[in-house]
This record gives C-alpha cells, structure tokens and sequence, in this order.
C-alpha cells in the first residue's frame, strides 16, 4: 500500500541539558532570537520570524559528548551548524557569550566550538 506523503516539515531541535534557563540564556544572546519559557524543566529560543525553534529540556543525568569521539566516551548524536558572515568574529563573539572553541579544528571554513552544557555547534563561512 503507497501513502502521500502529507506535509511535514523540519520545526525544532531539542537539547538535553542540566540546566535549560542557562543554555536558552547563551542560545538567545549568541544568535538573537526569541525567548520562550515553556515551563518546569524546559527553556526555548524562537527565529524572528518564528519558523524554527530550539528547545532546552532538563536532564538530571546529562552527560556531555567527547568530540572528537573517542572510545568508551560519551558520543555525540547531533550538533548546530550556524553559517556566519566573518569567521573570526563570529568565534569571538560567540566565546563572549559562554561558547569554547574546541581545541581540534578540522576544516579552514569551520570552527567547533562548544557551548556552556557541552553541547558541540559549528560556525562555518561558505
């Protein structure tokens, strides 16, 4: 039996963390958005024009993820990419706001960085 496929559509991400005011915190200063408190254990950030959203969820038991990955560590299941206009400025900006550059880089374009739960994101310039 075939099915349409009916619309859907990419419309969040939720990050596990030990304290989600404190990430929603960072999220909203490093990329401008909206703040959301959706209630006990939970924080969000909106785009402006309210088509995406990044949600907080506490994790008592939360474990940040080793990147790079190395055996018998915690693995990361995901991460943020975050296109910039200028590189170097969006690393330092992005440090001011609680972020940590990890100290392996890969690629000329792209900087890994970390925010305050350990969570991985890049900045990448095309």
């Amino acid at each position: 039996m075939e099915f349409e496929r009916p619309v859907i559509k990419l419309d969040s991400v939720v990050l596990d963390c030990p304290d989600p005011k404190k990430l929603a915190d960072f999220y909203e200063k490093l990329l401008g958005w909206k703040r959301s408190f959706i209630g006990e254990g939970w924080d969000a950030v909106s785009a402006p024009d309210g088509s995406f959203r990044i949600y907080f969820q506490f994790e008592p038991d939360y474990v940040p993820p080793v990147w790079p990955t190395s055996p018998d560590c915690q693995q990361i299941m995901a991460h943020l990419d975050f296109a910039v206009s200028d590189l170097d400025k969006a690393v330092a900006y992005a440090i001011s706001c609680g972020a940590k550059l990890a100290d392996v880089q890969y690629l000329e374009n792209a900087r890994v960085c970390f925010d305050p739960a350990g969570h991985p994101f890049c900045l990448f310039q095309h």
